[in-house]
């Protein structure tokens, strides 16, 4: 399946259409790991994605987390994120 790239505004609207609410403390999270990491679009997408597959909700401290070792292992896209988690069990997904 292809994941076309989308902004985060654009992902988290498609989530919150899927039934996810994220709080305000989430959103804050959320936009603070991308200008901490200063990550892409797609790579905060995937942490989101990862962190709510792990977690059954949204865990900032757990996402912030993910996102930091994506970011320091180089990984880049949405593909690498998820073989880099299961190759370092980091997730069972």
């Amino acid at each position: 399946m292809v994941h076309s790239v989308q902004t985060v505004d654009d992902y988290l609207l498609h989530l919150e259409g899927k039934g996810f609410q994220f709080q305000e403390d989430a959103i804050g999270f959320i936009f603070f790991g991308k200008h901490y990491t200063n990550a892409s679009d797609e790579i905060i997408n995937t942490a989101i994605e990862l962190t709510l597959k792990a977690q059954k909700s949204f865990d900032g401290s757990f996402y912030v987390s993910l996102l930091e070792t994506l970011i320091s292992n180089r990984v880049n896209t949405r593909n690498a994120a998820i073989k880099f988690v299961k190759e370092n069990e980091l997730l069972a997904i």
